[in-house]
């Protein structure tokens, strides 16, 4: 049979209908309200692939390298090819629509597939493929093939090398049900998703789950005790958007939710109380905390979808706090300590622990675990004591200084700018740290334990899609694993200067010492760990740009020029091209990245003035073995002078711009941005540095150079929405701002196609 219905399968059938098929059939038979509908079996697309006689050409298809970007597109665009372009036999067809008409004559069915590798406990590949909402029959077996043709995907092919699971054995069917439509839907995890606490938290919006899902809408967040059955945390969202079938079309579109109900509260306490009913109902059929997806329509709740939950931590013997973060909390004074100092709140969190002043970089021993570091400012060669701290405390810099950025990177809390901290401050003083306030107060009040790389993990299960990319910023190879937990992109800037600076030694210091190969070693090994963790994304990688003072306080530092303002100084590929054979060892190692298969990384030249730094560079590239024509290179924007010369440098055959807004700002506006005295006139958002950006943007879109920001500036919405209006083709935020990020650029292109059709 090439069809069987949903209460005609369960948990034993997963061979033959796939994890997500099986598990509707399981909710089916135990009495949950599922909507009705069939399965088009793995035995189908298997006898589909066999009898046309294209499976081996398929399967030859995509056993390709799962790390070849290249490679994984070409599969999978024949696969679809192979899929889409051949006839399923007419028997097969024949009965898949008389399925159909049984659900109902011209109904409106969900297709979804059901991989034979998917929703499994140990491995859930859910998302991986397709699901197609409010199809007729006229297009129904369209929608199956694509389906079937999804298995391919490049994420599929690559997550299924990664699991370990061979190509041809495995298979999908394909779930058609009628749909619901949901008035109001979402998700509900039956246990805390990462400690496994007896928490309910359902997330809900107004329309089609797709939204939540998908990532596109912020809905409400309700968090549920299960042992008192009471709603412990409410978060109503601003919910700007929902998704609908178009009455006349019978498509699904997204669109603006009426103004009256945006800040309505979506679920009601019956309602609520109905979906925990549910959901006990669901975990304790499987015995294992779910991941369910639900709907809402006419006062009826619906079971979607029930997933087991895959990550859960393994239980440490620890107690989860009562927020059911995971973090581990020492009490919390009644009232607040006295508050020692103010500053900006630079990255978020909490952190008690003991002050360690650190004046000299022969002091950073002194720093051990959950310390809070004390400096003037931060340097590249304190990172590994910044990894060490609790909490992270600057007199001087702002929130895009040294320490800002590190600290966000790390997830470690931290204030910065408080014009003073270490003369307030003494060894061995016990403080708090608030992040978010700016505060220092005396005493201990709250210790945590977080995991940063948990927290950066977006808590929705699949990523807006956006045809605007958004990166993330790595300052520091160590935040790498961090940063691609967010399902960024790619990386829109890796600075080499952290990965030179760490070793205390200035370039020509560390050369004398360990020799020139060993040097070119740590830019490879420091690029490497970033580009791995993010392949086949793409990475880009600035060269070297650290200023005359961060060099003076290294071994070798004491020939280094004494600069009033090293800002402005000897810095970037001006200082690059001085030493032209010092520059010549990191292009080389740019060289053997290449050579080692590393085609994500891209290589960016920082401070260019003009098309003669280019040109200049261009020729240093060529003299080490480089082709210009055949790697990815390109350009910060962080002059207005580079701004206005980019339309040369266009010419040269550069293949992108990026600005960076920290820079372009304080050299646009004549704000030193690491000066708390002038902090207040430094604004990204200035209409001259504005201006830059557009003009720099229009120019690059006429000789098709992408444009990207790498500055702090492209967390901020504002400037968000001013790039994608823009026509920038990329943006790279801040490791704690990719989602939010991903999520503004998602409303405002849906904005932007709305205003076209209008």
């Amino acid at each position: 049979m090439a069809v069987l219905w949903l209460d005609e399968i369960g948990a034993d059938d997963l061979e033959s209908v796939g994890g997500k098929a099986a598990s509707l059939g399981e909710l089916t038979a135990a009495g949950l309200p599922v909507p009705p509908g069939f399965v088009v079996t793995a035995g189908t697309y298997r006898r589909f692939i066999e009898d046309t006689g294209i499976d081996e050409e398929l399967f030859e298809a995509v056993d390709v390298d799962a790390d070849d970007s290249k490679a994984l597109a070409e599969a999978e665009a024949r696969a679809k090819e192979l899929i889409l372009e051949t006839e399923i036999p007419e028997d097969l067809k024949e009965e898949i629509l008389a399925s159909y008409e049984e659900v109902g004559d011209e109904a409106f069915v969900a297709v979804r597939s059901s991989a034979t590798a998917e929703d499994l406990p140990d491995a859930s590949f859910a998302g991986q493929q397709e699901t197609f909402l409010n199809v007729t029959g006229e297009d129904l077996l369209d929608r199956v093939k694509r389906c079937w043709a999804s298995l391919f995907t490049q994420r599929a092919t690559y997550y299924r090398e990664q699991q370990g699971f061979d190509h041809d054995v495995v298979d999908i069917a394909v779930v058609v049900q009628q749909m619901v439509a949901a008035e109001k839907s979402g998700v509900m995890f039956t246990s805390h998703p990462s400690t496994g606490e007896p928490k309910i938290i359902i997330e809900a919006a107004w329309g089609l789950g797709e939204g939540v899902v998908s990532g596109s809408v912020t809905p409400d967040n309700y968090v549920i005790d299960r042992a008192s059955g009471e709603v412990t945390d409410v978060e109503v969202a601003d919910k700007k958007t929902m998704y609908d079938k178009d009455p006349e079309t019978g498509e699904t579109d997204e669109i603006e939710v009426p103004e009256d109900k945006r800040t309505e509260r979506v679920l009601s306490e019956a309602e609520i109380d109905r979906l925990c009913e549910l959901g006990e109902q669901v975990e304790d059929h499987y015995d294992t905390p779910q991941d369910v997806e639900w709907a809402i329509f006419e006062g009826e709740v619906y079971m979607l979808q029930s997933r087991p939950i895959t990550t859960i931590a393994d239980s440490d013997g620890e107690a989860a706090t009562a927020d059911g973060s995971g973090a581990k909390q020492a009490s919390k004074s009644d009232e607040d300590g006295d508050v020692l100092l103010s500053g900006l709140g630079a990255s978020p969190g909490i952190a008690s622990g003991a002050v360690r002043i650190v004046d000299k970089l022969d002091q950073l021993d002194k720093v051990g675990e959950g310390d809070i570091i004390v400096t003037e400012m931060t340097t590249p060669d304190m990172v590994p004591a910044m990894k060490r701290a609790a909490g992270i405390v600057t007199s001087e810099g702002g929130m895009t200084s040294h320490a800002a950025i590190v600290a966000r990177e790390l997830g470690a809390p931290a204030v910065v700018g408080t014009g003073g901290a270490t003369e307030t401050l003494s060894d061995d003083q016990m403080v708090t740290l608030d992040g978010d306030k700016g505060t220092i107060r005396e005493g201990v009040e709250t210790s945590e334990e977080t995991e940063p790389i948990e927290e950066a993990r977006p808590k929705t299960p699949v990523k807006p899609m956006t045809a605007t990319e958004v990166k993330v910023n790595v300052s520091i190879p160590e935040a790498a694993e961090r940063a691609a937990a967010t399902g960024a992109d790619g990386v829109g800037l890796l600075r080499i200067e952290h990965m030179i600076l760490s070793t205390n030694k200035t370039p020509e210091r560390y050369i004398e010492d360990h020799g020139e190969e060993a040097y070119v070693q740590e830019i490879i090994d420091g690029v490497r760990n970033v580009a791995d963790e993010f392949y086949p994304r793409p990475v880009r990688v600035r060269t070297l740009d650290a200023p005359t003072d961060e060099f003076r306080q290294l071994e070798g530092g004491e020939d280094e020029p004494h600069e009033h303002n090293p800002m402005l100084g000897y810095r970037g590929i001006r200082r690059s091209l001085d030493r032209p054979e010092l520059f010549k060892h990191e292009l080389e190692a740019f060289r053997q990245l290449w050579e080692m298969g590393y085609d994500n990384v891209e290589l960016m030249l920082p401070l260019v003035n003009d098309v003669e730094d280019v040109t200049r560079a261009k020729a240093l590239m060529k003299e080490v073995g480089i082709d210009p024509a055949k790697r990815r290179w390109g350009v910060m924007i962080e002059t207005p002078a580079a701004a206005l010369g980019v339309e040369k440098m266009a010419q040269t055959g550069i293949d992108f711009a990026s600005f960076g807004t920290n820079d372009l700002t304080q050299y646009t506006l004549a704000v030193d941005r690491n000066n708390e005295n002038v902090a207040g006139r430094f604004d990204e958002l200035h209409p001259g540095v504005l201006e830059l950006i557009s003009q720099t943007i229009q120019t690059c879109r006429e000789y098709d150079v992408d444009t990207s920001i790498c500055g702090q500036a492209g967390s901020k919405p504002r400037m968000v929405n001013h790039l994608v209006n823009e026509g920038a083709t990329s943006i790279s935020a801040n490791i704690d701002a990719v989602r939010d990020v991903q999520h503004e650029v998602k409303r405002i292109e849906q904005k932007l196609i709305l205003d076209s059709v209008r």
